[in-house]
């Protein structure tokens, strides 16, 4: 039934392969019935030997690490993240990346709309207006950073989600919320979600239009070992 009653609702179909969720855990939460969704964009623990963890810096890159995913409201999510590495993160934590289809379905809710929170985009309700810590940095007395500067170690510079106005904590915008109780889908950081060839959605601080309005944005031009300071995720069960 849960699959029937998203056809002509401009979603695709869960597949019915898809696992049951049987009570969803810690600061996971449940769709349709079906399957469990990170209720917060992940941030990571570092996953150290015979399974002890500490601190990741959301601000710092995860290569060469092991690192596992965590959803927690009142924390900065974890940028500077490529697909495959969010994938991993994911599966050290017993989850798993979200499918598209899982993606959008909680994104647009119980009764889908374009935005988490209904079907106009409305200010301030998420994390979309935020300022160009890029342009701050690498700019020329605030005008538009010049192309020679869009490398790779500055699109992964440490400072740029700490500058006021950029990143925000997971669940700060109370507002940004589907129908499920999922925050932050729109906006904040772009989702890496499972498609092999490099997806990620929803957009970010600076984003949410370009490729698409709200819960429709989809970018897919990165391969998925790319990564840079926008890019995030979350997992599902």
């Amino acid at each position: 039934m849960a699959a029937l009653a998203l056809v002509g609702l401009g979603l695709p179909s869960i597949q019915p392969a898809a696992a049951k969720a049987k009570g969803c855990p810690k600061g996971m939460v449940e769709v349709q019935g079906r399957y469990c969704i990170d209720a917060y964009e992940a941030s990571t623990v570092e996953v150290l030997p015979k399974g002890k963890t500490r601190a990741h810096s959301p601000f710092a890159p995860v290569a060469g690490k092991k690192v596992k995913a965590i959803s927690k409201k009142g924390v900065k999510p974890q940028g500077y993240i490529s697909r495959d590495q969010a994938e991993e993160a994911c599966q050290n934590a017993g989850k798993r990346l979200c499918s598209d289809e899982e993606w959008l379905l909680a994104c647009k809710g119980k009764r889908p709309t374009t935005f988490p929170y209904g079907g106009d985009r409305k200010a301030g309700y998420c994390n979309d207006g935020g300022v160009s810590s890029f342009n701050h940095y690498y700019g020329e007395e605030g005008t538009e950073a010049p192309l020679a500067s869009y490398t790779w170690a500055n699109m992964n510079d440490g400072r740029l989600n700490q500058l006021k106005g950029t990143l925000a904590n997971t669940g700060a915008h109370k507002k940004c919320k589907s129908s499920y109780g999922v925050y932050d889908m729109v906006g904040n950081l772009h989702e890496w979600t499972a498609k092999k060839s490099g997806t990620f959605r929803g957009g970010y601080y600076l984003d949410t239009t370009l490729n698409g309005d709200g819960c429709d944005y989809k970018t897919t031009a990165h391969a998925p070992h790319y990564h840079d300071y926008s890019t995030g995720f979350r997992c599902c069960k």
